[in-house]
């Protein structure tokens, strides 16, 4: 958030949001019913952030605001009552807002490519010298990114209105790589929303502060609370910031891509354009560019899939102790990519309007027919002698969240890219099942079953089906470094990458059979192809080849 902006977005939403409240609460039948709203409203988030403080360190004056309000709520008039809010607000805003730099930016989009390809080589390095060197003769972090899809149509809508990515989320890396994707892209920076445990770093913490993280405290379950990070970056939205939302709300737990969305802050962005339709912006047009990425390798990949396997991990939304909080996880996963060649792909989809409409290349909304159609004809109400205005209507607008979540899911799958590790991954799995027909999934994780290993050749056969189903299919897309690889290519690729950053390797191959070593990542990795209707082909190609990507 740049300086100039972060008074005017800090009290635009104490002021939206106080309104809101104050404006329900007087509707009822009394003004002492009205009070009571307020003061449940005040209650209901002391008592949420009490909880959240008896297994967190408090920030300074927390305790001391909170206990303030406790002791002064029993007796508080409707006017004490709206200041409690207030205050509330004003202290939550005020721990969300960003502060984008546009020098630290310049300079963070320099530094981050250098650190991350020292980080793409450091790890063999054994002295400061060694180091120097490695910083002359690492390829660039770029050379590891491969982008892809709708990149120019993306582009051509930065100068008609605001975009908001929304990308798969499989990793913490995804919004730096993202970040820094858009940089090379020329495209404007992106502020998102990033968890407090990713402010533990002073350093990292420096640069997030100012490249437009916004921090996002999961811990705090006040609804007051949330309804502060959706009206923030409403408002962020109208001030034709660019916004970057991970769609599922978390990391993909079980590997797969999302399709289930979390719709409150999907949202902001049709409350944004009404807004911007009601103000009478220049350029209130809001766009979603659905984007996915994808690692042969997930850092996290471990810790995510058994929490996704235990039945307790409903419960464990916030993961604070993976391996993207040990420096030096960090840092061999970086090395294992640089030593095996391996790409991050970040490929965009089609833009969306607001209600989940393909656009063109000038910002114009299209019908399922490719007509244009006004999106501010959807948004209008009072029909009649005085015309029509844009004016938000919850349960219609509800409706238009929906078919955008659809839409963006739809996207989401038709640009989904595997590597060579899903695929391999997706045969093991399938193989384990017909294998041991009848056995329950947690019981075949646990076991392995009675087949601990499969035929060399069988795999790579099955491979070329699965691959040939692909190309017939048409979605999944099929990652860059597999165009014109055989199966038995993509085998070997995979395998590389499975013995190589895990603590124990995903599978293994020993003379002419490959062993399922750790099926839990097994079942991860396959996940990224989880939903897809591909049927087996008997065809082997001899080369993989991409169509209509």
């Amino acid at each position: 958030m740049r300086p100039e902006d972060r008074e005017r977005i800090q009290l635009e939403v104490v002021s939206r949001v106080l309104e809101r409240h104050v404006s329900a609460a007087r509707q009822g039948p009394g003004a002492r019913q009205g009070a009571e709203v307020l003061e449940t409203l005040v209650s209901d988030t002391l008592y949420h952030e009490r909880r959240r403080l008896e297994r967190d360190t408090p920030a300074p004056g927390e305790l001391a605001l909170y206990a303030d309000i406790a002791r002064r709520l029993p007796k508080a008039s409707e006017s004490e009552l709206v200041r409690m809010i207030e205050a509330l607000l004003a202290r939550f805003v005020e721990e969300v807002v960003g502060n984008f730099d546009e020098r630290v930016y310049r300079v963070s989009t320099s530094v981050v490519p250098a650190g991350l390809s020292l980080l793409l080589k450091a790890a063999g390095a054994e002295s400061a010298r060694d180091l120097l060197s490695v910083r002359r003769r690492t390829a660039s972090v770029r050379d590891h990114i491969d982008v892809s899809g709708e990149v120019e149509h993306v582009r051509s809508l930065v100068d008609q209105g605001t975009l908001v990515v929304v990308p798969t989320h499989s990793s913490h890396l995804d919004s730096i790589v993202l970040g820094y994707t858009a940089h090379l892209l020329g495209l404007p920076p992106l502020l998102y929303g990033a968890g407090l445990n990713l402010f533990k770093s002073p350093l990292v913490s420096y640069f997030m502060n100012h490249l437009g993280a916004y921090r996002v405290d999961r811990k705090k379950t006040a609804a007051l609370y949330k309804e502060v990070l959706k009206e923030y970056a409403t408002v962020a939205l109208e001030l034709g910031y660019h916004n970057l939302f991970f769609p599922g709300g978390t990391r993909s737990r079980s590997g797969a891509v999302e399709r289930h969305l979390k719709k409150g802050l999907l949202g902001t962005g049709l409350t944004a354009y009404i807004n911007n339709l009601k103000q009478g912006r220049p350029k209130p047009r809001v766009f979603i560019v659905p984007c996915t990425i994808s690692y042969d390798l997930v850092l996290e990949a471990e810790t995510l899939i058994d929490d996704y396997l235990r039945e307790v991990g409903k419960s464990r939304y916030i993961i604070e102790d993976d391996e993207f909080s040990r420096p030096r996880r960090v840092l061999n996963f970086f090395n294992e990519i640089a030593t095996l060649e391996g790409k991050i792909a970040v490929t965009f989809g089609r833009p969306l309007d607001v209600v989940g409409n393909l656009v063109d290349g000038q910002g114009q909304s299209l019908d399922p027919r490719g007509r244009v159609v006004d999106t501010a004809s959807y948004v209008a109400l009072g029909r009649g002698v005085g015309g029509s205005a844009p004016e938000h209507e919850p349960q219609r607008d509800q409706q238009y969240t929906e078919e955008l979540a659809a839409a963006v899911v739809r996207e989401l799958r038709r640009v989904n890219v595997v590597m060579s590790t899903h695929v391999v991954a997706e045969v093991l799995m399938k193989l384990l099942g017909e294998a041991n027909p009848g056995m329950d999934r947690y019981r075949l994780l646990r076991t392995g079953g009675g087949a601990p290993s499969f035929p060399h050749g069988l795999v790579v056969s099955r491979v070329g089906e699965l691959l040939a189903a692909i190309r017939e299919a048409g979605a999944p897309l099929v990652a860059g470094e597999m165009l014109g690889a055989t199966p038995l290519q993509v085998v070997d690729d995979a395998l590389r990458h499975f013995k190589s950053f895990h603590t124990r390797p995903v599978a293994e191959r020993r003379g002419d059979r490959i062993f399922h070593e750790d099926r839990n990542l097994l079942l991860y990795y396959s996940n990224r192809l989880s939903g897809y209707e591909l049927k087996r082909r008997e065809a082997v190609p001899e080369a993989i080849r991409q169509e209509g990507g």
